[in-house]
């Protein structure tokens, strides 16, 4: 299969921005520009997402909770998973494709994991994987398998019964010292990328400093190598309160609930649709048709 199979042609164009890949993003660590990243799930937003010039998309297992209304990431499966990457895939021309393996798909053995990874590449058009946890002989697996993957450390949603919740990690020195160890271990075993995740902010300043691979931040202040947000919470598109590093860029909630009330007012008025928005036939057969019409 080509590389363009996920790109109509017309959309090819030696104008167009040139193609984000994990090698790209590995070099704006050494040359200090920010990596700018948020998730998406459909093709709409991904397209806008990718227009915008943002590095990468990531289809994050937080669509459990954003688009299926669940409590938490852990109900979401790969064939779901698979299915929302299909529809941001055909959006995506430029940024970098990830995406997330769900809960259950790379946690029982090796072999299932990159089983399931395969998938999302081959079925889904994924350029990338997102694993979390301190899972260096898994990485090292998949990476052997040709597929390409981005870690994940701190506060790790999948990992929430064990957590106790969303809370902040890495509060203690043993606990910091836990994370550097896991994130040069991830680093070592071909990760392209590390999110960190609710962590404090010198924490996630040292690693940092010490990895050799991009640090993507949500939730661990402004010295990571880059940033990425859940794209429901930066559009205030979620109706639970916002996390403490959640920036609201746009209340589209509002905007979309004026919108709303407006066509329920304009229906129930009938003032929509209008005669310019109907269509209407020609006169000779509008005659013919009202010569048809009972009359009183």
């Amino acid at each position: 299969m080509s590389l363009t199979t996920f790109r109509p042609a017309e959309r090819l164009s030696t104008h167009e921005p040139a193609k984000v890949t994990t090698v790209s993003l590995q070099q704006k660590k050494h040359t200090g520009i920010p990596i700018t990243a948020v998730t998406a799930y459909d093709y709409a937003s991904a397209r806008l997402v990718d227009e915008a010039g943002l590095d990468f998309i990531l289809v994050g297992d937080s669509l459990a909770m954003v688009m299926q209304g669940q409590e938490n990431t852990l109900a979401i499966t790969v064939d779901e998973m698979l299915l929302y990457t299909r529809g941001v895939r055909r959006a995506v021309r430029r940024a970098l494709l990830v995406a997330d393996m769900p809960f259950g798909s790379y946690h029982a053995s090796q072999d299932e994991a990159v089983s399931n990874a395969i998938r999302f590449v081959k079925e889904a058009g994924a350029e990338a994987v997102k694993i979390e946890g301190a899972r260096a002989e898994l990485v090292a697996r998949l990476v052997d398998a040709e597929i390409p993957v981005m870690g994940h450390l701190g506060l790790t949603p999948q990992s929430i019964h064990r957590m106790g919740g969303f809370k902040v990690q890495g509060k203690t020195m043993a606990a910091i010292d836990a994370l550097r160890e896991d994130a040069l271990a991830l680093a070592a075993a071909g990760c392209f990328a590390l999110v960190l995740e609710g962590i404090p902010r010198e924490a996630a300043r040292l690693i940092t400093d010490e990895l050799t691979i991009p640090t993507i931040g949500i939730g661990a202040g402004p010295d990571c190598d880059g940033q990425i947000l859940v794209l429901h919470d930066m559009l205030t598109l979620t109706f639970a309160p916002p996390a403490k590093f959640v920036r609201r860029y746009a209340d589209l909630g509002a905007a979309m609930r004026t919108a709303l009330t407006d066509y329920k007012r304009d229906v129930e008025a009938r003032t929509f649709p209008s005669e310019a928005e109907s269509y209407h036939l020609p006169e000779d057969a509008r005659q013919v048709l009202e010569s048809l019409r009972p009359t009183d």
